[in-house]
């Protein structure tokens, strides 16, 4: 327990002082946007047992969403985001109620196949830009006092609400409503017994996931400025299931240190060694299999020395 405070005390203090060591603000503010990603999907994959393809779905249809929403029709900052986040629940809610009603490979199929058809959607919609995607975001500001037009407001910005929707995860796996989760996730069958309706946690953890993914495709539109076809595309979805594995499922701050090594090897391997950080990025993954068989946050948690 000393262990992880003195962790979580040291990993706040690193983070507020990021823009006074000379660190790039918007590889920062992109890191925690991925790291809300995979946070979001851990909620479902590690603390629910749910295997979902098509998170790219939620992630991408809130990029548009809040992108459409600040350029056509001048939105606030925070009133984008919310809609960001209440489109991809809603998609959530559609795509959980027809996934849940599977188990397994079944669920998982499911997902990938919706998730494809929210990416044809996003292709053809004339409103998206299709291939071109869509550019120009302004960031806007908080209730017309706050501008967010300098990368360190919006960092700090980013930062609060990266560290909100981490304790909201860590307040909702603690909850009773948690603990059902994780006995659906460790023995569905005694979940049934007990009474509950088990397709109604699923669904509710199935929703909250595809929100949480949502506002992290909202701000991370916000802050690069632009939407493209690659936030909704299948490879999105890969990379968030690798960024939660390689971390370590099941643990808190695993999907955190796990988008930090996806997202550092593509910023600065891609200028080094071109289309070959797919092949580094893969390198990592497979070492992280063989020698941190629950993630390395996981192993770290599983020797005591985060506890």
């Amino acid at each position: 327990m000393r262990g992880a405070t003195l962790f979580y005390g040291l990993a706040a203090l690193l983070a507020l002082a990021v823009p006074l060591l000379g660190v790039y603000p918007v590889f920062m503010m992109k890191l925690l946007c991925f790291a809300m990603y995979a946070c979001a999907f851990n909620l479902l994959l590690g603390f629910s047992g749910i295997l979902s393809f098509g998170h790219a779905a939620f992630f991408g249809a809130a990029s548009y969403a809040t992108e459409w929403l600040v350029t056509a029709h001048r939105w606030g900052t925070l009133p984008a985001i919310a809609a960001g986040i209440a489109v991809a629940a809603t998609l959530g809610l559609v795509i959980g109620a027809i996934a849940i009603r599977r188990r397994g490979i079944y669920l998982t199929m499911i997902t990938l196949a919706l998730g494809q058809l929210v990416y044809f959607v996003c292709l053809e919609a004339p409103f998206t830009g299709g291939e071109n995607g869509l550019q120009d975001v302004a960031r806007g500001s908080l209730f017309g006092l706050v501008p967010l037009g300098s990368d360190v407001a919006m960092y700090y910005f980013v930062l609060a609400i990266f560290v909100a929707q981490f304790i909201l995860i860590r307040r909702i796996v603690h909850s009773p409503f948690g603990q059902v989760l994780k006995a659906i996730r460790e023995n569905e069958s005694r979940a049934v017994s007990l009474g509950y309706e088990i397709n109604r946690y699923k669904l509710l953890a199935f929703v909250l996931s595809a929100a949480l993914a949502g506002l992290a495709g909202s701000v991370k539109t916000l802050v690069l400025g632009f939407v493209t076809l690659s936030d909704v595309q299948q490879a999105n979805s890969g990379e968030v299931i690798l960024m939660t594995l390689v971390g370590g499922t099941g643990t808190f701050f695993g999907p955190v240190l796990g988008a930090g090594v996806v997202v550092t090897l593509q910023e600065y391997l891609s200028d080094l060694i071109g289309g070959w950080v797919t092949v580094a990025i893969g390198a990592v993954f497979v070492a992280c299999v063989l020698a941190f068989r629950r993630g390395v946050v996981g192993e770290l948690a599983a020797s005591r020395l985060l506890r």
